[in-house]
């Protein structure tokens, strides 16, 4: 039963209509202090998975070679697509009155789905739901996801909400492959991956603060390279060294 998978998306999808329903009743400062406090949330989770790294030029390799890839397939400009196009999804089932769109909408919607759909802690829940049954890490996830998309929400409305059918999809296909995953990994290899997603979830956390405009959308895939790359240096670099 994917307990946490199914508390995680609910979480978002409850927070971003009740952010939706009260965006016009918070003030700009509440708001913007609330972010602070989110962003600063988010780096903390992300340095506690950094101090877990075993083979730091592996995970630096991967979100370099990473974010290359990214960048190279434009990987953020077809996130924002995606973003738009859940946007004019969502105003055609619930239209709201017009206005004026906010300046950098389009790049908050990226940083939101970022943090819900490709946070190494969503993507390590997940396998770790599906291979161990262990759903403490989703649902400790699930918590802060939901002040967060409702802090989104007062931005970005009832689209946050449908973040939650993306989100769900990709964790679900990740807690059903688990059993695939999980068996080909080494602690080593799943420290390292934390802490890949560790730094992806500080620069998230920058973001979310308004502090520093990273590309984290361009640095997914680097969850793909770091446990194949963590492999190759304990296996074969390591022992050439000593």
């Amino acid at each position: 039963m994917p307990t946490g998978v199914i508390c995680n998306s609910l979480a978002i999808a409850l927070g971003g209509l009740l952010g939706a329903a009260l965006g016009g009743r918070l003030s700009d400062e509440f708001k913007a202090k609330l972010n602070l406090l989110f962003g600063i949330c988010a780096m903390g989770m992300g340095i506690s998975s950094i101090a877990l790294m075993k083979n730091m030029p592996a995970v630096i390799l991967s979100l370099i070679a990473g974010t290359l890839i990214g960048i190279a397939v434009h990987l953020g400009r077809g996130i924002e697509r995606a973003g738009a196009a859940l946007e004019r999804g969502m105003a055609r089932l619930a239209p709201a009155p017009s206005r004026a769109r906010p300046a950098g909408q389009d790049q908050l919607m990226v940083t939101t789905i970022v943090l819900f759909c490709a946070s190494g802690t969503g993507i390590y829940g997940s396998i770790v739901s599906g291979m161990m049954g262990d759903h403490s890490i989703l649902i400790a996830k699930s918590i802060l996801d939901l002040f967060t998309s409702m802090i989104f929400a007062c931005t970005l409305g009832a689209t946050v909400a449908a973040v939650a059918v993306p989100q769900f999809l990709i964790f679900m296909l990740l807690f059903a492959c688990a059993r695939l995953i999980y068996p080909l990994t080494t602690p080593v290899m799943i420290d390292d991956f934390k802490a890949c997603g560790g730094f992806i979830l500080i620069a998230t956390g920058l973001r979310i603060a308004k502090i520093k405009d990273f590309p984290i959308a361009d640095m997914i895939p680097a969850m793909a390279l770091v446990m194949p790359l963590s492999a190759l240096w304990t296996n074969c670099v390591m022992p050439l060294l000593g």
